[in-house]
């Protein structure tokens, strides 16, 4: 088959976890697709050995400032006519021949609209309803968001297909050198996401609060990026809290590996990343017994009602008491981890795409 794919997210310098996916996903599904001609077709120049070279792949660079998707790829797959066009994150073109596969990631949208600024939330539910609609085939990141798509948009359940993304273990840097770099105690629960409101993060400051009180040697670092309603409020006035800001890859190890935990306490993931990499990084992990969390670490995580100060501060105070419940959890995370690799994922999405060109 002719596949065209929109590549446009892989170029960003900063990328996040639907950049990722669209990145990764494409690097593994290229060898497995020898057989099919490949268009990748991007926004930005990529930088060379972003993907595998390969015969079968092509490189089409369009620029354009505004609308990409709806305006310049469309024009192209237009005048391309592919047989399968792959969208890795959510957003199909108004316009376009031929049929799609599409990637969903998750509804958060729908379950904390407030956490969207308006225009933002009504571009979302327009584009993911219409793209559930258009594609063959929807690619959903969990068996949470797959039911999200039924109730929300009456999307057909035989038309989507659960494909876990893949996550690799991440580089572990010096621990010395992030303990310097920020400051950290000995003792140290981990947070790693954009900080936004439905990642929890003021009842998670609140639970630390209550955990400080009886362990005043222990920290909380929050590792990402302020997100969009981010208020200092949120953390003020609570000894012992360190915000990095965004980190690299090596950083994110570093403090993994080097935590007590993940505390991982998000109202809403479609697919839980940074869950995914604190099992493969051996760090145990206290998270959410909500959306798809409870789904991907399986019993190797310690669950909590996300909405219960009490519940994520008793999961933090376990941490530091039980030693042997937390090797426990480090050993079966391990394990689970093991689940959630590209190739798996490549997989079944060139399945999907393969059915939905029949």
């Amino acid at each position: 088959m002719r596949l065209a794919i929109d590549a446009s997210r892989t170029t960003r310098a900063d990328p996040t976890g639907t950049e990722r996916y669209a990145r990764d996903l494409i690097a593994a599904l290229i060898p497995l697709a020898s057989q099919h001609q490949i268009t990748l077709y991007f926004r930005d120049t990529p930088v060379p050995g972003l993907f595998p070279d390969a015969p079968n792949v092509t490189n089409k660079v369009i620029p354009f400032r505004r609308a990409w998707t709806h305006v310049r790829l469309a024009a192209a797959l237009m005048i391309d006519r592919p047989d399968i066009t792959f969208v890795p994150a959510h957003s199909l073109p108004f316009l376009f021949p031929g049929r799609a596969v599409v990637t969903i990631h998750d509804l958060g949208y729908k379950f904390f609209p407030q956490a969207h600024p308006l225009k933002s939330r009504l571009y979302l539910d327009l584009t993911t309803r219409y793209s559930a609609y258009r594609a063959s085939v929807v690619l959903a990141d969990s068996i949470a968001t797959a039911s999200d798509l039924t109730r929300f948009y009456n999307t057909r359940a035989d038309k989507v297909r659960v494909v876990y993304p893949g996550v690799d273990a991440p580089p572990i840097g010096s621990l010395a050198d992030v303990r310097a770099k920020f400051n950290l105690p000995e003792r140290y629960f981990v947070f790693v996401g954009t900080l936004q409101p439905r990642k929890n993060i003021e009842r998670l400051a609140q639970a630390f609060a209550k955990v400080r009180a009886e362990f005043p040697d222990t920290g909380l670092v929050l590792a990402g990026a302020e997100g969009w309603l981010y208020d200092p409020k949120w953390i003020e006035g609570i000894d012992g809290i360190q915000v990095t800001g965004y980190v690299s890859d090596e950083e994110k190890g570093a403090l993994l590996n080097g935590a007590v935990a993940l505390s991982f306490p998000s109202l809403y993931e479609g697919f839980g990343f940074p869950a995914v990499e604190a099992m493969h990084a051996g760090t145990a992990v206290i998270c959410s017994r909500t959306s798809s969390l409870p789904e991907l670490t399986g019993d190797a995580a310690l669950l909590v009602d996300p909405e219960s100060v009490d519940a994520i501060a008793g999961a933090m105070r376990k941490m530091l008491t039980d030693p042997a419940l937390r090797l426990k959890l480090i050993a079966g995370a391990k394990m689970q981890a093991q689940r959630f690799t590209w190739q798996s994922s490549a997989a079944a999405a060139l399945s999907a795409l393969e059915e939905a060109a029949r």
